[in-house]
């Protein structure tokens, strides 16, 4: 049986998705502010089913997949974010995603939880390298990205459309922890 693993920051609990995030999460797909930039279009309860239905198998094969962050004091589902294979492939490599609900932007917490799962990337799945991307226009992901340490490669082609990539590998992810003490 795969172990799912919980991480924690500061001020967020990541737990792997559960049922009972469901109406959290489905809040925060139906949210057109927050799923621009990710399919461009909101979210239906039923797709958010699947989509948590799709995780869980993610972590019984993969041993890593998706987390609901939960904010600590509160409980509840403010955003949520993962470690899989790109276009969900074994074959390409592992990306790190994250979305968040708006009255929690600006706060931090992207950059919190996208250290945390980066850490557990590199450190637990021992990956060799990390990507991320998002659409041209997403300026903040892609300045969560660079705060990460991750740097610009170009645009690809992925889940359909140009996409701006970045990537990182385990050495400077070491190097900018060893230099930062984390």
């Amino acid at each position: 049986m795969t172990t799912l693993t919980t991480l924690s920051t500061p001020r967020l609990t990541l737990v792997p998705f559960e049922q009972s995030h469901l109406d959290g999460l489905a809040a925060l797909n139906a949210d057109i502010e927050v799923m621009r930039h990710i399919s461009g279009r909101a979210q239906t309860r039923a797709e958010t089913i699947a989509f948590i239905e799709r995780v869980k198998g993610q972590w019984q094969e993969w041993g890593f997949s998706w987390w609901s962050f939960l904010e600590n004091g509160t409980g509840e589902v403010i955003g949520a974010g993962g470690i899989q294979y790109l276009e969900r492939d074994p074959r390409n490599p592992l990306e790190i995603a994250w979305r968040l609900r708006p009255d929690k932007w600006h706060q931090g917490f992207a950059g919190e939880a996208a250290h945390e799962m980066a850490r557990f990337a590199f450190a637990t799945l021992l990956a060799h390298s990390l990507c991320a991307i998002c659409r041209p226009e997403n300026v903040r992901s892609a300045a969560v990205m660079e705060r990460l340490g991750m740097r610009y490669v170009g645009i690809e082609h992925w889940y359909a459309a140009d996409m701006s990539r970045f990537s990182m590998s385990r050495g400077d992810w070491q190097q900018r922890v060893d230099a930062n003490g984390l």
